[in-house]
């Protein structure tokens, strides 16, 4: 007994036991590591590339402005593990079936692919220019305007409000923008007097578009209207009018390339979708007999269109 223990104490000490003992371990370590390797279904195996690791580096560093530790990068590499694996398992599970959300994710991301490849294609300064030439009203200017105003109500004046603002309109005829005449005539407004570089849709929204439109109307430097609001009837002296206009190309350039970008990829997507469209074939049931329980079969009744006021722009 005490022979084999003096065995085994000297084959403990040499040099040579130890890397047998070290290499035994890391073979088992390995094996345990890759086991079923060979066998392994593709779906069970998750793969982390080089740029997989760089990305949740990339990804820490532009949150937290420093580089992760080695535990932090750990529990960076685990999140992105076991949200591989967990969404492998609803796969293989079904979840993704039937699942409005997951379908409409998917649907995004093959419209953002048939998008990318338009995005990939870097304009020239003429292409842009020719392109802008086609859709130089989709950067036009609005025109504005600043002007007072001397306001006749609905609520004090009723059905005589537009008589009143037209006889005002006759005594004010020549005089000035600030006559002290003016508020004498008419009635306090309940917010501003004058009002300076408005567009028309900034008008639209406070007063109304039929106001909006009048105003964009009156010849500038004179007492005219009356043009009526959803408030009453007003006076109004344009001080300034800067109509409308379309700015050189140069001075937008950047917010063409924008624009062109936009509209390159709804025309990729667009035309994808066709292609991709064509290779199916929708198959609709057929009608029931109790159709006309349905809302869908129905026939519906034409309705009147609703007309409203052009602003101009």
């Amino acid at each position: 007994m005490s022979a084999l223990r003096s065995a085994v104490l000297r084959f403990a000490r040499e040099p040579l036991a130890h890397f047998l003992v070290i290499g035994g371990l890391l073979f088992a370590l390995y094996g345990w590591t890759h086991r079923g390797v060979a066998g392994v279904e593709p779906s069970h195996e998750v793969a982390i590339s080089f740029d997989d690791l760089r990305t949740l580096e990339l990804m820490f560093e532009s949150q937290w402005h420093r580089a992760p530790t080695g535990q932090e990068f750990a529990a960076l590499l685990e999140d992105k593990i076991r949200e591989e694996v967990l969404y492998r398992e609803g796969l293989a599970m079904g979840l993704d079936k039937d699942d409005v959300i997951v379908k409409r994710r998917m649907a995004q991301k093959v419209e953002f692919l048939a998008e990318d490849v338009a995005a990939a294609h870097e304009p020239s300064t003429a292409e842009l220019q020719a392109w802008f030439a086609k859709n130089a009203d989709r950067f036009a200017l609005p025109g504005r305007v600043s002007f007072r105003h001397l306001f006749f109500s609905f609520d004090k004046r009723g059905r005589n409000a537009q008589a009143d603002a037209t006889a005002a309109l006759a005594r004010l005829k020549g005089q000035p923008e600030n006559s002290p005449l003016g508020p004498g005539l008419a009635d306090p407004f309940m917010f501003q007097d004058t009002y300076g570089d408005r567009t028309a849709v900034d008008l639209a929204k406070e007063f109304g578009p039929t106001f909006a439109t009048g105003v964009f109307r009156l010849t500038p430097h004179a007492w005219a209207g009356p043009v009526e609001s959803g408030f009453g009837w007003h006076l109004v002296y344009v001080d300034t009018f800067i109509p409308g206009r379309v700015p050189e190309f140069e001075k937008i350039e950047p917010d063409v390339k924008t624009a062109w970008l936009a509209d390159q990829k709804d025309k990729a997507w667009r035309e994808a979708y066709a292609k991709i469209r064509a290779r199916y074939t929708v198959l609709l049931p057929a009608a029931p007999e109790d159709a006309a329980q349905f809302p869908a079969a129905k026939p519906k009744k034409p309705q009147p269109a609703i007309s409203s006021e052009s602003v101009p722009q």
